[in-house]
This record gives C-alpha cells, sequence and structure tokens, in this order.
C-alpha cells in the first residue's frame, strides 16, 4: 500500500538526540575522549573567566564545535552554525538539546578568541598525548621532525614595497592588475598588507613563491602520534631552528633517535642535537657532503627510523586535506599556531581511536 506524502508538523518530539546516534557511531568513542580532557581542563577555563556578568559560551561546547570543525573540513563558523542549527548529530556531540538556539557566528568568534590568549590550545594537546601515554601508546625514545608549509591568507597583491607607495596608479581600486614580470621582490624590501607576518617563500627550486607560514611536526615513531606541533615564520632555516627548540622541550634525559629528511643534514644542527643527547637519524645528503658517517648510517636502527620516518607525511596529508590547514584561514603567527597545535591534537584522538580498535 502506497503511503500519503504529506507534511504535519509534530507538536511534540519524545526522542532526543542521543537516541537518535547509533551506538556504534565513531563520534561516540571521540566523545568520550573529548569529555575526558575537557573535565580536566575545566580549572583553567575558570581562570579564564569572570565570576560577574552575563554568561558566555561554554568553553567546553567551544571545543567541541570547533573539533567537529576540523573534523568535517567546515571552512567557516558561519557554515558551522548553519550545520548545528539543523544537525541532530553535531547538536548531540556540541551538547545542545533541540531546542536550543545557535550562536552568532560573530560571537562564537569572539568566544575562542579568550582561549587563544589562555593558551587553551597547548593544554588541550598535552592532555591528549596524556591519553596516549595512559594507553602505552608512545615510545618516548624514536622520534621523527619534518616541516611543510602552509599557504597564508594573503594573496600576491598584497605583497607590496614596504617604503613609499606604488607609482603605478591602480586601473580598478577594488581589484587592480599587477603585473609582477622584471620586479624584484623579497621579504626584506615588501611586506604582506593583509597579512604582515607571513613570508614569501618557496619549499624547492622550480616551485612557485607563495605568502606562507612553516608548519612543524615531531612525530613518535612507535604509532605515529604527534608529540609537538608548532608553526613560526617561514624562513630558511625555520626547519631546524624549531626542531631544536622541540627537542629541547623533550621530557626525560636518556638518549633518542630523531630521524629527519636531508634538509636537516647540515652540519650545525647534526652537532647540536648531539650535544641533546640526541643521535641524528637523518637522511643523508650525497657521500661526500654529509654529515654523517658509516658509525651512525651503519646500525639497524637507521634503516627502522628512515622507514618509519615517512609515517609524518600522513600526518601532513591529514591536517591539510581534512584539516583546513592547507591554507589557513587566520592571520598572524599567533593564530595560525592555535589552529596548527589544536588541529593536531584532533589528528591524535582519532589516530588514539583507530589504534584501540585494531587492538
Amino acid at each position: 500500500m502506497r503511503g500519503d506524502d504529506r507534511h504535519q508538523g509534530m507538536m511534540f518530539s519524545y526522542v532526543s538526540p542521543e537516541m537518535r546516534v547509533p551506538q556504534d557511531h565513531p563520534l561516540r568513542t571521540i566523545r568520550r575522549m573529548v569529555d575526558e580532557v575537557l573535565s580536566d581542563l575545566s580549572p583553567e577555563f575558570s581562570r579564564l573567566y569572570s565570576d560577574t556578568g552575563r554568561p558566555s559560551i561554554a568553553p567546553e561546547k567551544l571545543l567541541r564545535a570547533l573539533l567537529l570543525q576540523v573534523l568535517y573540513s567546515i571552512r567557516s563558523e558561519r557554515l558551522l552554525m548553519e550545520q548545528l542549527d539543523y544537525n541532530l548529530l553535531f547538536r548531540w556531540f556540541v551538547g545542545l538539546e533541540m531546542d536550543d538556539r545557535v550562536w552568532d557566528p560573530t560571537v562564537f568568534t569572539k568566544n575562542r578568541e579568550r582561549l587563544l590568549t589562555g593558551g587553551i590550545d597547548g593544554l588541550f594537546f598535552e592532555r591528549v598525548l596524556a591519553l596516549a601515554r595512559e594507553r602505552r601508546l608512545l615510545s618516548d625514545e624514536h622520534f621523527t621532525v619534518d616541516g611543510t608549509l602552509v599557504e597564508a591568507w594573503a594573496g600576491q597583491k598584497s605583497f607590496r614595497p614596504r617604503q613609499g607607495k606604488d607609482r603605478t596608479p591602480p586601473d580598478d581600486p577594488g581589484n587592480a592588475t599587477v603585473d609582477f614580470r622584471g620586479q624584484s621582490r623579497s621579504n626584506e624590501t615588501h611586506v604582506s598588507t593583509t597579512d604582515p607576518e607571513s613570508r614569501l617563500y618557496r619549499k624547492s627550486w622550480g616551485t612557485e613563491s607563495k605568502l606562507c607560514y612553516a608548519g612543524h611536526l615531531l612525530m613518535d615513531n612507535r604509532h605515529g602520534l604527534i608529540v609537538d606541533a608548532r608553526v613560526s615564520q617561514a624562513t630558511g632555516k625555520s626547519e631546524r631552528e624549531v626542531a631544536l627548540a622541540m627537542l629541547g622541550d623533550l621530557r626525560g634525559n636518556h638518549r633518542v633517535t630523531l630521524g629527519a629528511d636531508k634538509a636537516y643534514d647540515v652540519s650545525s644542527f647534526v652537532q647540536a642535537i648531539r650535544r641533546l643527547n640526541v643521535v641524528p637519524h637523518v637522511a643523508a645528503r650525497v657521500e661526500g657532503y654529509s654529515s654523517l658517517d658509516a658509525r651512525t648510517t651503519r646500525h639497524a636502527t637507521y634503516r627502522i627510523s628512515q622507514r618509519c620516518r615517512k609515517r609524518v607525511e600522513e600526518a601532513f596529508g591529514w591536517l591539510k586535506t581534512i584539516g583546513l590547514m592547507r591554507k589557513t584561514r587566520h592571520r598572524g603567527v599567533a593564530k595560525v599556531d592555535w589552529m596548527f597545535r589544536f588541529t593536531t591534537a584532533v589528528y591524535n584522538l582519532i589516530r588514539i581511536k583507530n589504534l584501540e580498535l585494531q587492538t
């Protein structure tokens, strides 16, 4: 018998969002881990807010909403609020009831700024790592470091001379035609007017130069979890400088190994990490130009590190394709660093969930 195509709105609903979400949904495992992390961060949240005034967006709900934005590659806060308005799965994960109103995108963004200034990204990241340690998923012995470029939210037309103005008047004040051919442009003479902290840089010869930042990851080789994530200005030395800083912050005084690509095979870097009691398992350059010798490369652990170090590219790939970090939506090192570290923490949560399913 054919059913009637009638649309009659119901006055009441007796089904909660909790009942709508299947018990085996992947977000349930992530929600349990996130709730555990946010419970530990509750004292830090209290420190950021005043005891008087109007209640703001609960920081726990705000972080869950940001986590959904990363997981589902939602490119703007406005689209995120739209999803929260009618998506029952999103409402359940964030903690909104059926009748709760969603927040204004501008209010949501301003509340996020409070978490940025409070350093919540680092605390959230460290607590996720604590979950991995409790589950014995970290080795604390063998690591890999690598860097990538994060394209800035700034166009090439915004890269203008630091001193004076362009002599040629624009043909269109709103979107002027700019011809860079024959001009010498560098970070010393030019700066972006929309994102002054970004730098013009290219990863290798034969590739185009872009306004970008440098993203850095320090990975544990056992299960491919990220133990440190940072963003810096893109310079020719930033990869090695940030790598030294991340190694200096590692816990413990025991000897560890560090895998890396050929960009780290520099004499000053190799000597510096040796002083930190780190064995340099970096990919050797052409014979005769490498800073390593057979005392390091002859061991089986060196070959293992070279095989495991490629796993860091999986993290970079996820951050760029899913986590919206191929081209950042934020301006300034501080904001880009906040989102990069938070997105990396989300990657670790997914990695922990997948590893638990395998055991």
